[in-house]
Parts: C-alpha cells; sequence; structure tokens
C-alpha cells in the first residue's frame, strides 16, 4: 500500500519503520531536515521536508494515489487539519493522533463530520491499560479482545504457585480452570508452547482467559485477585489525569504528585475526588512522607524515562505496591530487562500496534482481516484477532486436523456471546472472531497460518 506519514518524531519513525518492514511503499512528511535526512538514510523510504498541512506538499508525497494517510505530529490540531485535506482532496483513509482531554468527549463527532478513518489518543489507551493492571495486580501486563470479554495475560511464575516441573496439558485438569496458555519466555527464548511444553519456575507466562476464568485461576495459585485500594502517582499530565478519572470512577483512592503549580490547580479542579499534592515526585523524603511505604499501587509518568526508572526502583526497595513505569523511548526496551520497576507501559506501542492494526485491515477487507493487533513479550510474539467474513481452508474443519504452519496456536473463538477456548473438535465458521498467537510477524489473513 502507499502510505504518507506525517511526522517524524519517536511514533513516527517507529511506524515507518514497522510499516516499511511490512513491505508497504512510505513516504514521510516533516519540517525536521535532520530527522529526513536520518530516517531515509536507515529506511527504504521516501522524505519530504515540509509542513504536512500544506496541499502542494501533500501533492507532491503522492496524496491522490495514496491509499492511507497517518499524522502523528505534535499538534493535534495539524494532524487533524492534514487528515481533512487527505480524506478531502485524495479520498484515502485518514488516521489520525489526537491526545488533548477536551477533545476526548468530540471524538465520534469529529470522525463523522470530517471524514476521518479513525483517532487514536495513545494517552488515554496507556492510561485504560494501567488501570486494568492496577485492578487486577498479580498481572504483569494485560491485553483485551472481543470488547474486553477476553484477556490475554502475563505474569511470572514462582516456586509458591505451584506450577513448576507441571506438563501444560495437566493444568486444566489439576486446577479446574477453563485457560489457555499461548506463550512461554524463558531465558532469551519464546515459545508456542503444545501440550506437552513443562513449565519451570523463573518462565514469563502468557495466558488466555475470559476474566472471571482468570480470576479464578490466580485464585487457585494463590495470587492477588482484589483491585489496589489505593494509588499514588507521581506526574499530573495527560495519562496521570485519564488514570486517576478511571480509577476513581472504580472506587480507588489516588493522590497524583506534581511539581508545577497551575497544573496541580488545574487537576484539583478536574478531579475533585482526588488528593493533588503539589511537590517534587523525584524528592526521596517527600513521597515517603506522602505515603509511598504503605501506597498499594505506584504510578511513575513523568515525562523522563531516567526519572521514571529511577522512581520505579525506589518504590520497589520501600514499598510493597504494585509499580507501573512509564517509557517513551523505544531504542532501550532490552536495557530495562531485569530491572525491578514493574510493568512498563510504551505508549508509542500502543499507537503503532494500532496503526498496524488497521493499516492491515485495510489490506485484506474481504477475507478474515485483523480486528485487534497486539505485539508481546518483547516485540517477539503477535496476538491478532481475525474477523471471519468467507469460508476457506481455516474454516469448518476440525481444529485437530488442520495443518497449521509452525509457532502457531488458535486460542480463541467468540461466536456471537459464546467465548470458546478451542479444543481439537471445534471449528472455525463464517462470523467467528478467532485469535491466533504467533512468532511470525505480518499476517494479513486467518489463511495465512494454514500450510496451503
Amino acid at each position: 500500500m502507499d502510505i504518507i506519514l506525517v511526522g517524524c518524531g519517536k511514533v513516527g519513525a517507529a511506524l515507518a519503520s514497522k510499516l516499511s518492514d511490512e513491505g508497504h511503499d512510505i513516504t514521510v512528511i516533516d519540517t525536521n531536515a535532520d530527522r529526513i535526512q536520518r530516517i531515509t538514510e536507515d529506511l527504504d523510504i521516501m522524505g519530504i521536508v515540509g509542513n504536512g498541512s500544506s496541499i502542494n506538499i501533500l501533492t507532491e508525497a503522492g496524496m491522490e494515489n495514496a491509499d492511507v494517510l497517518i499524522s502523528v505530529t505534535g499538534s493535534d490540531e495539524l494532524n487533524l487539519l492534514c487528515s481533512i485535506f487527505a480524506k478531502k482532496a485524495g479520498h484515502c483513509h485518514a488516521i489520525a493522533r489526537v491526545r488533548n482531554p477536551m477533545y476526548i468527549h468530540e471524538v465520534d463527532f469529529i470522525k463523522q463530520q470530517l471524514g476521518l478513518s479513525t483517532i487514536i489518543n495513545p494517552e488515554l489507551g496507556s492510561a485504560r491499560e494501567i488501570s486494568r493492571l492496577l485492578r487486577f495486580p498479580a498481572a504483569s501486563k494485560i491485553d483485551t479482545f472481543a470488547g474486553g470479554r477476553v484477556q490475554l495475560i502475563k505474569f511470572e511464575l514462582t516456586d509458591a504457585q505451584g506450577l513448576d516441573k507441571l506438563p501444560i496439558k495437566d493444568i486444566p485438569g489439576k486446577f479446574n480452570c477453563d485457560i489457555l496458555i499461548c506463550a512461554v519466555e524463558r531465558g532469551h527464548d519464546v515459545v508456542i508452547p503444545d501440550g506437552d511444553f513443562t513449565l519451570k519456575s523463573g518462565d514469563i507466562v502468557t495466558f488466555l482467559a475470559t476474566p472471571d476464568k482468570a480470576t479464578a485461576f490466580f485464585s487457585k495459585l494463590h495470587m492477588p485477585t482484589r483491585p489496589v485500594r489505593n494509588a499514588l502517582i507521581v506526574g499530573g499530565g495527560t495519562i496521570g489525569y485519564y488514570l486517576a478519572k478511571d480509577l476513581l470512577a472504580h472506587h480507588i483512592r489516588v493522590r497524583i504528585v506534581e511539581q508545577n503549580e497551575s497544573r496541580c490547580e488545574t487537576l484539583a479542579e478536574l478531579l475533585p475526588e482526588a488528593t493533588i499534592l503539589h511537590g517534587d515526585g523525584t524528592d526521596r523524603q517527600f513521597l515517603l512522607a506522602e505515603g509511598l511505604p504503605t501506597a498499594e499501587a505506584f504510578v511513575a509518568l513523568t515525562n523522563m524515562d531516567e526519572e521514571n526508572v529511577l522512581l520505579g526502583m525506589f518504590a520497589k526497595k520501600h514499598s510493597h505496591a504494585k509499580i507501573i513505569t512509564k517509557i517513551n523511548r523505544l531504542d532501550f526496551d532490552d536495557i530495562l530487562e531485569g530491572l525491578e520497576i514493574g510493568s512498563v507501559i510504551y505508549p508509542k506501542y500502543l499507537t503503532c500496534d494500532f496503526i498496524v492494526q488497521y493499516v492491515r485491515a485495510l489490506q485484506n477487507a474481504s477475507g478474515s482481516n485483523v480486528k485487534t493487533l497486539y505485539r508481546i513479550l518483547d516485540d517477539r510474539v503477535e496476538a491478532l484477532e481475525f474477523t471471519v467474513h468467507q469460508p476457506s481452508a481455516a474454516t469448518s474443519v476440525p481444529l485437530s486436523e488442520l495443518h497449521l504452519k509452525p509457532n502457531q496456536l488458535i486460542c480463541c473463538i467468540t461466536r456471537e456471546d459464546n467465548i470458546i477456548i478451542p479444543r481439537g473438535s471445534d471449528k472455525i465458521q463464517v462470523g467467528d472472531s478467532v485469535i491466533v498467537v504467533t512468532l511470525q510477524h505480518g499476517l494479513h489473513d486467518l489463511r495465512d497460518i494454514v500450510v496451503n
């Protein structure tokens, strides 16, 4: 597909890399000549120095023949303007990143009135992901499918859980639970396991289940299932605001530490039920005095990755809180491995995954297109939800008779209101949504998992 990408910051550069890797023809627009030079030297893409809201620049970029325009500059208004021009003049799909909370209640109206294909808000998405983790603190990561009715949950295996040296096929019988283990990270290796795979303490395990089945499973492993009752948030920016609002709606007490006095006043007006603390979130004594040792959750959301990492490590040492650390830079995720900073949230990854998912769906709207996409276990595994629109080699055949390509696992079938953790006798039908976990990147259609 021909894709125009406006904005070459962290998200734009990551998107250009991922979409280029998937074989798309990318043209990047940015006002910063140095950024354009760097990215065109690193990737096999076109670059144009200029303003993406200029019709002349968009025309030079090939707007008339483009399939998709994606605008991820630092300005919401500029992103909307670029998308409007592309939609009206170029007749292509338009995706805009819009982050300002003032637009949160107007997204549907903006999409409908301006004709945009979709709007993404990474800060809101990050806040919702953090909220899910605080309401189910035993997990280190939670991804949702089927409108939240199915969850992909990651946790670390310890000796206390009783799963060490246990084959996966024995888990449902021993614990009387309807869950499916989808992926296991062991050291530097990632495995899509079969029933004979034996778990070991220290494994990072990802399993799929409905929320109630996941709660029952964790309860039988003697892991906490109760939501946290209070949260200490350092950083009162956009994510902090969205998160506090969500937590308060779930009756979780919130304290926000913010250094900017004017922002504190704004937060106090917007969040009257929260406690807003004016102070330096990196001040050790301040954090200890304001309740860190007794906090059940600690969330580091400052604008500096280094501060967030140090805050996470400090909270780990001085509390038993569920710790969540926000990281913006995508280049150093491997360095964070092994650091005790709790669950790590990457808002930039959320944006990239959503847009890549949307582009893949456009490529195959008539077959079994991608409905949801997550990259898990350090981007080495993809979890995809396909919507099945027509018969294929993957439908109407017992799963036990499907000849799947290596490292593919069918994890769940959603059929109307029914959630099916599949067994060998189950069959995929037209109209189903199917969740697949795979080590192969770039799947576009459910048929891609079957050997031709």
